[in-house]
């Protein structure tokens, strides 16, 4: 006889099983919740992170506040301390990757990066702090000059003290100083005169040398101002293209939090004055006249490509692209020297390198017909410095080479893309060209011809950024009308000889001209 389960006799098992089951669903549920809780704080589901690039002066305040941030907000902040010069650089060869922030020293490694290829950065950012360029003087030397019965001003350290200078093209110390000297010397008779003048007694390597009043506080140094208004350091927080929305968000958060009463009061504690140039909390010398008059904001443009103009042209700082002809009619001996037109051009080159700063960026490119695939060029030395091409083998390169036989002169190509090239990387602070050697005349049937090539080189002039075309022909071969408009197009010019043989003599004169920089030499 079959008997079956009683009511209330034995439990039945599926209940059982769904029971447990929904137990511990509960549980997992609870705990992952109690989890998020306690990771995140006050119901943040996680903590969005931001990742902030600071100049090295002021990355530790930021660090200090970051580690401020209440956990509700829920996000974190990472504050990495890099020279401003190597993020622009960063910034315009990298399009993902990087920073969520970028906090530089000043407003002009914005236009500096924008240069350097990151277009789409933000021309301007909101000032978290701020700091005046003064030259720090120690007790000793300021007494010189009669301190502490009368500030010293810059003029007459520079007329009897050196006065060194970092590099304008890599450090906003060197910016700050140019514009300082530029507007000191705009009331003279002749400003771009006395400009070039105050300019020479800098020494790049040595000497009393510009800083911040942070840092020249900070070690107990003599602050002398430069006593009108110029660009210090503002310390613009710029929230990058690549941020994500949250990133975006939480750093926007993060700004509010930095532009906080609270927050000024740390950054005066490490001797920051509040955005607008004013001392944040009150100090004594707040009692008697700012040494430090404020400019109305940023100098434009203009104005700072015009000082890194100068200064280029006064320190003799160039940025070079180097056209070098390979066609097979450079392998044409020379009479009566015993060379080919190619051995002659690359004796007078090598010669010429050592007319460079070594600090001076060169890269040559080699240019025939067909040299690459279709391409009628082809790299030979990147872009480095006349160091570091001597030490790299970059000499013994050039003098390694030949023409390429059969090769005709694909002249008009190869100069475009040169062209652009040295366009798209044009830097500030340095002479930027681009100097065509070659003997003869274009001979490419497939080029874009003259007319369009005078076309495409005018689109790309732009007066704040000069990047003239140097030519140099040497032989019977070349057309020297052809090479004056294209030079003549970008404001350059050009220098030509029938006379194979005088080379050398037609490349000094061309590196002569390159290197007399108006005013010292007008044009």
């Amino acid at each position: 006889m079959q008997v079956g389960p009683r009511r209330g006799g034995r439990f039945n098992a599926p209940v059982v099983v769904l029971s447990l089951l929904l137990v511990i669903a509960l549980g997992a549920w609870w705990g992952v919740d109690y989890l998020r809780a306690r990771l995140a704080g006050n119901g943040c589901d996680a903590l969005t992170p931001v990742e902030i690039t600071a100049a090295p002066d002021v990355a530790p305040v930021l660090t200090r506040l970051a580690k401020t941030v209440p956990q509700e907000e829920c996000f974190s902040v990472n504050v990495t301390a890099k020279e401003s010069a190597e993020v622009a650089d960063l910034l315009g060869t990298t399009a993902s990757g990087g920073p969520d922030v970028w906090v530089p020293e000043s407003s002009t490694m914005l236009s500096q990066a924008r240069d350097a290829g990151a277009w789409n950065l933000p021309e301007s950012g909101q000032s978290v702090a701020n700091s005046p360029v003064v030259l720090g003087l120690s007790d000793e030397t300021a007494r010189r000059f009669g301190w502490p019965g009368k500030a010293p001003a810059w003029q007459e350290i520079l007329d009897g003290s050196p006065v060194g200078i970092p590099d304008p093209a890599r450090d906003p110390l060197g910016v700050a100083t140019l514009l300082a000297l530029r507007k000191l010397t705009e009331k003279e008779p002749d400003p771009a005169a006395a400009f070039t003048a105050a300019m020479r007694k800098l020494n790049p390597a040595s000497g009393q040398a510009p800083a911040t009043e942070q840092s020249v506080l900070a070690r107990n140094l003599v602050a002398v101002y430069p006593g009108v208004p110029v660009q210090g350091f503002d310390y613009p927080y710029v929230v990058l293209p690549k941020a994500s929305e949250a990133s975006r968000t939480a750093a926007e958060r993060f700004l509010r939090l930095l532009l906080d009463p609270l927050a000024g009061s740390i950054f005066a504690d490490e001797g920051f004055r509040a955005p607008s140039g004013q001392f944040a909390v009150p100090r004594a010398q707040d009692s008697r006249t700012d040494p430090a008059p404020q400019p109305p904001g940023p100098p434009p443009v203009a104005d700072l490509y015009a000082a890194l103009q100068a200064w280029a042209g006064t320190n003799l700082s160039a940025r070079v692209q180097v056209l070098l002809d390979v066609s097979g009619s450079m392998a044409a001996a020379v009479s009566g020297t015993g060379k080919s037109r190619m051995e002659l051009t690359l004796q007078a080159a090598t010669q010429g390198l050592g007319l460079f700063k070594p600090s001076t960026e060169l890269g040559l490119w080699l240019f025939s017909t067909k040299l690459d695939g279709d391409k009628d060029h082809r790299v030979l030395l990147p872009m480095k410095t006349i160091a570091e091409q001597k030490s790299s083998g970059g000499v013994e390169r050039l003098q390694a080479v030949r023409p390429k036989a059969g090769g005709a002169t694909g002249l008009y190509d190869s100069i475009l893309a040169a062209y652009q090239n040295a366009r798209q990387n044009w830097k500030p602070g340095r002479i930027n060209l681009v100097v065509v050697l070659t003997d003869g005349r274009n001979e490419d049937s497939e080029t874009i011809g003259l007319p369009r090539l005078l076309e495409e080189l005018g689109k790309l002039q732009d007066p704040r950024k000069p990047l003239p075309v140097i030519g140099i022909g040497i032989g019977p071969d070349i057309d020297a009308s052809e090479l004056r408009q294209v030079s003549t197009a970008t404001g350059g010019d050009s220098f030509t000889t029938p006379d194979p043989r005088k080379i050398s003599d037609v490349f000094y004169q061309a590196l002569s001209k390159i290197m007399c920089q108006p005013p010292t030499c007008k044009n």
